[in-house]
């Protein structure tokens, strides 16, 4: 046995072995550890990486939007958990004559449209997965408004972290109604695997470069859920 030790073919096998053994573990314990412990190691390397990105776009938002370059707001997580999530401005703080803001599509620059287009808005919330708020992959984090709006079914969205991407964001994202949304977001926190996650994260990068549902049908974002019928 001693070529597996002295020989490239058998530490080659080795290696090919120890790769099997733990996707099957990462597969396995996926929902329970293995999960968290690829949102903390990615968004780690991801906020190494990209700082160059993100100090960048720092930059140019604090002048294009004349102060402030990020937007932040209270979410609820985990277990309808309140926590505060973080984003780059995409709208300015412009009001009308009584000092009230102006509508969303007023407020909504050049500059931020090629954000949200792009998602690169969403970037800051690596922050919010590195801490544990957040996960790479699971429904959105909402309004913390909407929560005395949702039916029992769609209180179930909560049970896992928000994600930055989620099952619907890969399958419509704003292009799609509040219920097919839920519903989504539902039948992912029963359905929860490594390589479920995985293909989310290729169909959102593929809906990214298309520039796909980055609108509803009747609004510049998308509009506020008001409940269901």
């Amino acid at each position: 046995m001693e070529w597996i030790y002295t020989t490239w073919y058998g530490i080659l096998t080795l290696v090919f072995l120890g790769i099997i053994i733990w996707m099957l573990l990462s597969s396995i314990l996926y929902k329970h550890f293995f999960k968290r412990f690829y949102d903390f190691t990615l968004s780690l390397i991801a906020i190494i990486l990209l700082s160059p990105l993100l100090l960048s776009l720092t930059i140019i938002g604090t002048l294009v939007m004349k102060g402030n370059p990020f937007f932040t707001q209270l979410r609820p997580g985990k277990n309808e958990k309140i926590f505060k999530l973080i984003k780059f401005r995409t709208m300015t703080n412009a009001k009308d004559k009584d000092g009230n803001l102006l509508p969303d599509e007023d407020r909504l620059v050049k500059y931020g449209k090629f954000l949200r287009s792009t998602s690169l808005d969403e970037l800051p919330e690596l922050f919010n997965i590195l801490v544990g708020n957040m996960s790479i992959v699971g429904p959105r984090p909402l309004l913390v408004r909407y929560l005395d709006r949702y039916n029992e079914e769609q209180h179930h969205r909560h049970d896992v972290r928000p994600g930055l991407t989620g099952y619907a964001q890969a399958h419509g994202r704003n292009a799609i109604s509040w219920e097919e949304k839920f519903k989504m977001d539902v039948y992912y926190t029963k359905n929860i695997s490594l390589f479920g996650d995985i293909k989310i994260i290729i169909d959102t990068i593929l809906v990214v470069f298309k520039r796909s549902g980055i609108s509803s049908e009747t609004s510049t974002t998308m509009e506020e859920f008001m409940g269901n019928d």
